[in-house]
């Protein structure tokens, strides 16, 4: 858009002055920030509204990404980024003597995910309006988010995230005009009405009310703005006297109380089922009512909408489209179950077949009453279509949606839709050979592969904006449009100095961070160290734990021999845990107790640092990222989907060190085998041990001393604080036999490492590594991953 200085400045001093009734140097970075957003709304709503009404001018079909999770962390600088004003706003800023930084860091992260999974959602919403293709979101609005991380004595504690505050989501617009009612529990049985029809009847069902938010999603300097939906629920006004008690109303408050309610009892399954299908039903039924009011036939909504499925979570999705066209309005089964088909698609992301989602019987039925109706009658007509096509048996029984009283939601999205995709040619290969092998043998023209990508605005031109101008002066401005211009980059990898001042902008950012670390924990690290980062979910199949084992390798290594011609390293740890993941949790006290250990052991000679920075987020991210020299994708061979934070520290101009998982080996396959570090087990050799159940974690204990020095350190004394933790860690590894290999990788892991301390060891090695991986990262952009999914899956047009 184009905005002047002296324009924005009046605008905002408007804002500020009228609403808030206050002077800018009486302003707090909060007041300023609330006057800054409202100014932004007001450019914004035009280009929204014209855009929305183009597409129903226009009658084009909309895709609706249906996820549990979206994590967009801060939006202020996004929004000012794609809007194309952000210098101007800058430099209106500097006018009036605001510091935008601690405006910025006034704004709350939008703390609507957890991970990865809910952050490809956030970066599919900026990718859709950037590419044109209109694709809104469809979510739950979080009062509090997963939970504030704050360690104590080494332990996580969890406190509520509660990043609404008192400002609410300033970006957000309440739509009353699209408020629909959730029917859940009761009884449900069918009828026949005065049609002749077959109805059902609701007998002692609870109504919630359904009430939509829409969040702007504005695309990069092409005056598109997309939306994002997210459901609040409400207790109906006509059905308050079914809620008497204020524990009875919490009870509904809880349904968009928080992300990931714990699910470890009865209630909190409950829970979590009613939170899905209140979000997906609500979803549904607005787009359906927006689609008949283009006066089009219900039997053909498939060629205006297109719904996604984003994981498991909203996978009920074609059974209540099926109700809804049926029970709603009156479409028979075999036009329905059409449409229904057409319309959805599902991305797994999961080879584990534990963490694919499955319902008790018992609580599907007693919570969605109808709905379970319907799923068996899903179930039923597949076996039947299946045995009449030859299926064997045991296929059929494999691929049913309900077996051994359970509700199986990956099993309903792959039969109710067309097209299942994986997230890494590893992981679709891993779907179609083992963990949906099946499937895959009766249906596969559904499957298709759609690698996950990053938003390379976000990871370059705001986090990285000292390395985004530095690109700029050797390849110019044309990348930030276009990001495979950064292949231009290639031409400069013998050019010694622009591979010093792409070195020397590493280093700043490694200020950056030191600054940070020594602010919020009181270590001082050093810059000339190698920052070796490790940032993601905890969990035992990403390994944090081999990172630990072999950091007490080089603890060891040091106090054997102070003088060890080593390369300082730091090792720099972000990772939450699920409440009740007990392992997991041990695992962040380890970590918090072996960096006591060796940042208070002076005989070290601060050659080795170990940092674990609390409540990981988007915007601590965007400072950790930039900053990293070693970007850890350590997960055993098979069982990452993809990753994504791979992508995001190869486009800041660190060097992966990794297995063969995931988005690492197209990583691999893009920067050359000796711009990257590879090591341990390939997905063969990991199946091989499951096959032949040859694995024996004790044997490599007992036959290697390096390695049983290290456990033991978890049980001997050496590790202060940890006698319950380093037990269970040790009865792990050695007593139920080390589920993810880390010891048999151990030795891999370690040469691995002393690769990079002697690469680093050259600045001009290093840099062109680095410079490369930044060249190449291009690949990983979610603009071309929605371009595919737009084309391929959605059948979108601009």
């Amino acid at each position: 858009m184009e905005l002047t200085k002296e324009q924005f400045i009046r605008d905002f001093k408007d804002a500020l002055h009228e609403e808030q009734l206050i002077r800018v140097a009486d302003a707090t970075p909060t007041e300023l920030f609330q006057a800054l957003a409202r100014t932004i709304r007001k450019y914004i709503t035009p280009m929204w509204l014209k855009r929305r009404n183009q597409l129903v001018e226009d009658k084009q079909k909309i895709a609706y990404y249906f996820s549990i999770e979206f994590l967009p962390g801060r939006m202020l600088e996004t929004n000012l980024l794609n809007l194309g004003i952000l210098e101007v706003i800058k430099d209106g800023f500097d006018e009036l003597g605001i510091d935008f930084t601690s405006v910025k860091r006034a704004e709350h992260d939008m703390a609507l995910g957890n991970g990865g999974l809910g952050r490809l959602a956030a970066a599919f919403m900026d990718s859709l309006a950037t590419t044109g293709y209109p694709g809104f979101g469809n979510g739950i609005r979080y009062r509090y988010g997963l939970f504030k991380q704050k360690i104590v004595d080494g332990y996580q504690i969890e406190l509520p995230d509660d990043w609404f505050g008192s400002l609410g989501n300033v970006w957000e617009i309440r739509k009353d005009h699209d408020i629909v009612d959730v029917k859940i529990f009761g009884h449900v049985y069918l009828s026949v009405n005065e049609d002749g029809r077959v109805v059902p009847v609701y007998e002692n069902s609870k109504t919630l009310r359904a009430v939509p938010y829409d969040v702007p999603q504005i695309g990069f300097e092409n005056g598109i703005v997309n939306n994002l939906r997210l459901w609040d629920v409400e207790i109906p006004i006509e059905h308050e006297m079914g809620y008497p008690t204020i524990e009875e109303r919490r009870k509904i408050t809880d349904i968009t109380a928080i992300l990931y309610p714990d699910d470890s009892s009865y209630e909190g399954k409950e829970l979590r089922l009613i939170q899905e299908y209140f979000m997906t039903s609500a979803g549904l039924q607005t787009i359906i009512k927006s689609y008949l009011k283009q006066g089009l036939p219900l039997e053909r909504i498939h060629e205006k909408v297109s719904v996604h499925i984003n994981d498991t979570h909203p996978a009920v999705a074609p059974a209540e489209f099926l109700r809804i066209l049926m029970d709603d309005y009156g479409l028979e089964w075999a036009d329905a179950w059409n449409a229904t088909v057409k319309t959805m698609s599902y991305t797994n992301h999961t080879i584990l077949s534990e963490a694919l989602e499955k319902w008790d019987a018992e609580l599907f039925k007693s919570v969605l009453p109808r709905v379970y109706q319907i799923i068996l009658e899903i179930d039923h007509r597949y076996v039947a279509e299946m045995a009449a096509r030859g299926v064997d048996a045991s296929m059929i029984e494999h691929t049913r949606i309900v077996k051994d009283d359970q509700v199986h939601m990956a099993h309903l999205a792959i039969i109710g839709g067309h097209s299942i995709n994986g997230v890494a040619k590893l992981h679709t290969e891993l779907l179609k050979e083992d963990t949906l092998r099946d499937f895959y043998a009766i249906y596969p023209e559904k499957f298709n592969n759609k690698t996950n990508g990053i938003v390379q605005r976000r990871w370059l031109q705001i986090a990285d904006e000292p390395l985004s101008k530095e690109i700029d002066q050797v390849i110019g401005t044309g990348w930030r449009k276009d990001i495979h211009q950064l292949r231009k980059l290639l031409d400069y990898k013998d050019d010694q100095q622009v591979l010093a001042d792409f070195y020397r902008v590493k280093q700043e950012a490694k200020e950056r961070l030191a600054r940070f670390i020594a602010e919020t924990t009181g270590v001082e690290v050093s810059t000339n160290a190698i920052f070796d980062v490790q940032v993601k979910r905890l969990h035992a199949y990403k390994r944090q734990l081999l990172n630990l084992l072999h950091i007490l390798k080089l603890y060891w290594d040091l106090k054997d021999n102070p003088d060890k011609d080593m390369v300082p390293r730091v090792f720099i740890f972000g990772a939450k845990a699920a409440p009740g993941y007990h392992f997991a949790k041990s695992v962040i006290k380890l970590i918090n107790e072996v960096a006591n250990l060796v940042n208070h052991d002076e005989s070290l000679q601060g050659k080795l640092k170990v940092v674990f920075l609390e409540n990981y987020r988007v915007s601590l991210a965007e400072l950790i990222i930039p900053a990293a020299d070693v970007s850890e994708q350590i997960s055993l061979a098979s069982k990452e989907a993809s990753g994504t934070s791979n992508m995001k520290f190869m486009m800041t101009g660190a060097i992966t060190l990794a297995t063969l998982d995931g988005a690492n080996i197209e990583i691999k396959d893009e920067v050359g085998d000796e711009n990257i570090v590879i090591f341990g087990m390939d997905k063969d050799e990991v199946y091989r041990h499951y096959e032949q159940h040859d694995y024996y974690s004790r044997a490599l204990y007992e036959a290697n001393p390096t390695i049983r020095r290290v456990v033991d350190s978890f049980v001997d004394g050496t590790i202060p604080n940890v006698r319950n933790e380093g037990s269970e860690i040790y009865e792990a590894l050695i007593t139920h036999n080390d589920e993810y290999f880390l010891l048999e990788d151990f030795e891999s892991y370690v040469a691995a490492q002393e690769k990079i301390d002697q690469l680093y060891r050259d600045k001009e090695v290093w840099a062109r590594m680095s410079l490369i991986n930044i060249a190449t990262s291009d690949k990983f952009t979610s603009d071309d991953t929605i371009e595919q999914y737009a084309q391929e899956i959605w059948n979108l047009e601009r």
